[in-house]
């Protein structure tokens, strides 16, 4: 790949509504870029661009049958995006439990009753 042709990140890939919205329609099913379009009020131009920064990311493949080329989605990049997000989550989930605890114990942590 040359220096010009900068592949995208997982993250980069994800940041447009559209391509996440191409995403999901790949995730039920490979579909060609003409049925991928339909979805959308914007021209086959446009997902054709979007389809490529997902595929320059792994998330989507695409290979020709006949005339056509199809797109399936590539999950095992999501898998990046999941142990990203993991982190968070088990961050949030502390948070809440200490919320939690302070919340039902208000005694323990001097907070007075309303």
């Amino acid at each position: 790949m040359s220096s010009s042709a900068e592949k995208h990140d997982v993250f980069q890939a994800i940041a447009d509504p559209t391509r996440r919205e191409v995403l999901r329609l790949l995730a039920e099913k490979e579909l060609p870029i003409s049925e991928i379009t339909s979805h959308f009020t914007m021209s086959r131009t446009a997902i054709a661009k979007h389809l490529h920064i997902l595929s320059e990311a792994e998330l989507v493949s695409g290979h020709k049958v006949g005339r056509e080329k199809r797109y399936r989605l590539q999950p095992e990049t999501l898998k990046e995006l999941k142990q990203w997000l993991s982190f968070y989550e088990q961050f949030w989930s502390n948070k809440l439990t200490k919320l939690k605890h302070v919340v039902e114990n208000p005694e323990e942590n001097n907070i007075k009753g309303i």
